[in-house]
């Protein structure tokens, strides 16, 4: 069982900048497909970022595109989300999801992962 445990979520003024953790109990970290997801209160969770378990590609929601970068330390088994000029309308649970199948496609849909984390809690004020 991989367990992924995400950090760094908290309270930012807009415009602010936060960066989010998600360290992996996964022996194979290098061969997982990473991803990044939030959910508002009373909305859908939605896609935010993925990288591919190459490190080569990497995909945004265009909400957060040019503001959030996702990033991988395979030595750490974590991936990273920085997160910069941030807006209210980013307020949400975050979480991180894995993908241990090594596959060339980069899944945007949370169905495409089957590891996640516990979230955590950005909120950003106006």
């Amino acid at each position: 069982q991989v367990q992924l445990v995400e950090s760094g979520g908290g309270l930012v003024q807009a415009g602010g900048s936060l960066r989010l953790s998600c360290a992996a109990s996964a022996r194979t970290f290098s061969r997982y497909t990473m991803g990044w997801f939030r959910q508002a209160p009373g909305k859908e969770r939605e896609f935010v970022a993925a990288i591919h378990w190459s490190g080569l590609r990497t995909y945004y929601a265009d909400s957060v595109k040019g503001r959030f970068t996702i990033s991988r330390d395979n030595a750490k088994n974590t991936v990273y989300l920085q997160m910069n000029s941030l807006k209210p309308e980013d307020t949400a649970v975050y979480y991180c999801a894995a993908d241990p199948t090594a596959r060339l496609r980069v899944g945007l849909s949370g169905s495409d992962y089957e590891y996640w984390g516990q979230g955590t809690q950005v909120t950003v004020s106006s």
